[in-house]
């Protein structure tokens, strides 16, 4: 791997290592060392990460894995304190054992290079209980750092209430696009959310700590909170109407995670570990470490650190995109549906194939076929404004409204016309429509496009259809 340091330091020293600087609790870190006066060097994957982030350039970057002993002795050389701020958020087979190998190598080399001080974030959790994979993971880590010999501080921390954090943005978008839901029955779990700014203040504080401590400190804000109460809180401080919340016993973490990736843009399998720490109550059970470091003007309220979150956030269009694209559909569905005659004497003269679908199971198709149009294409338009993509956008629009003119155009030229071969025609220039559209919704969001593909291939179905009936009835 290659690096760029400077000179090195003496661990004396205020320097500081982070990792996971790219992600959103590293990269609220970093600009609160750097003002503190602490030099900061980082330990990225890609260098590229970093070159949206305004103190890129007063940071030393090292480019190299946590995982790997030998970027690790040239990232961890002169430092005083390591900030440990990475971990799996993903359901990808084997995290448990990356996890568990990359932080014994952190550990290992950190103690080496005569570190003073590791600090991690792991996740608040009960005693006794079996945990989720990835929070038992991150327990783990915790106590791994704990027995490396450096001294370390293991900040346990629930829900982070931020802009950018994951699981603020789970609460936001579950609260926004949902006006009623039926949801699981962890949501009446107990939960101690913190804001962001506490966090950034209480981590950068632990570096401070005196080399005898060597523990885990529970950090949370001052109000506990069922995830429902957090619903109805979030709603009132933006504005929104209560929230209907209606839970049940029957959805599982796995499901749940997926009830969770269609309805926000968190996909599923970020969204699994969110949901594996929710299913218990996580409220902090001591909060020893703010004896030990000062939050000027106490820890922020749960009303105001929402607020603080939401300042500057670009408006939720989820709802309103589905509702153009919705009554974009159901317009092409009406057309189509007032052009079709499948009981006219014209269409019950034709000889048709053997394998063609009966004549009930085409209405049940297309409507599922319509909603899912419907929905992949609000998504999609919905990832290009949180991109400020005005331009994809507007195309992405012309895109979808040819396909629904070629789509309300088939059943016209097919039953009215009755042109078999024409129609197949415009299937085929249909089903190349839709293709186009898969490709742009997948460059936006991959969920959306691949959601497309069975639209897809029943238009592609509807032109061999349509072009064998006129082979077959050919005068």
């Amino acid at each position: 791997m290659t690096a760029t340091t400077t000179p090195a330091r003496t661990a004396s020293q205020r320097t500081a290592l982070v990792t996971g600087a790219s992600g959103y609790i590293g990269g609220q870190l970093v600009p609160r060392l750097l003002a503190e006066g602490w030099a900061v060097r980082v330990l990225t994957r890609r260098a590229g990460s970093l070159d949206d982030r305004p103190w890129g350039k007063h940071v030393d970057v090292v480019v190299g894995d946590v995982a790997d002993r030998a970027d690790l002795e040239t990232a961890l050389s002169g430092i005083r304190t390591a900030f440990y701020l990475v971990h799996s958020m993903d359901d990808e087979p084997g995290f448990a054992e990356r996890d568990r190998e990359a932080a014994a190598a952190f550990g290992a080399v950190a103690r080496e290079q005569g570190v003073s001080r590791i600090v991690y974030l792991g996740g608040l959790h009960p005693d006794g209980e079996e945990l989720s994979p990835h929070l038992a993971s991150r327990v783990e880590v915790g106590r791994i750092l704990l027995e490396s010999g450096v001294p370390t501080a293991v900040l346990q921390a629930a829900v982070v209430l931020g802009d950018g954090s994951v699981s603020f943005d789970m609460l936001r978008h579950l609260t926004t696009r949902l006006p009623a839901m039926v949801a699981p029955k962890w949501l009446d779990n107990r939960i101690q959310p913190i804001a962001i700014d506490d966090v950034v203040t209480l981590l950068a504080g632990a570096a401070e700590l005196p080399t005898d401590v060597n523990r885990t400190f529970d950090i949370g804000g001052p109000e506990v909170l069922t995830y429902r109460e957090m619903i109805q809180r979030f709603a009132q401080v933006t504005g929104l109407r209560r929230r209907v919340v209606v839970t049940v016993p029957v959805l599982t973490p796995r499901l749940a995670s997926h009830w969770v990736g269609l309805v926000t843009p968190i996909g599923a399998g970020i969204a699994k570990p969110l949901v594996g720490s929710l299913v218990h109550e996580v409220v902090a059970k001591e909060s020893d470490l703010l004896d030990r470091v000062p939050v000027p003007g106490g820890l922020t309220g749960f009303d105001e650190a929402v607020r603080r979150a939401m300042e500057g956030t670009r408006p939720d269009t989820a709802l309103r995109n589905l509702a153009l694209t919705g009554a974009a559909v159901t317009a092409a569905a009406v057309l189509g549906s007032l052009a079709t005659q499948p009981d006219s004497r014209w269409y019950r003269s034709l000889d048709l194939p053997p394998w063609q679908p009966p004549k009930s199971a085409f209405p049940i198709v297309w409507s599922l076929l319509y909603a899912d149009l419907a929905a992949s294409t609000a998504a999609t338009l919905t990832s290009l404004d949180r991109r400020g993509d005005e331009a994809g956008r507007r195309t992405y629009l012309a895109s979808l409204g040819a396909n629904l003119m070629l789509n309300a155009g088939w059943s016209v030229v097919f039953w009215r016309g009755r042109s078999p071969g024409a129609a197949a025609l415009e299937s085929a220039a249909l089903t190349a429509s839709g293709a186009d559209l898969v490709r742009r919704s997948a460059a936006a969001n991959p969920v959306a496009g691949r959601a497309l593909v069975p639209y897809v291939a029943w238009c592609g179905f509807a032109t061999v259809l349509s072009a064998v009936i006129h082979r077959r009835n050919r005068r």
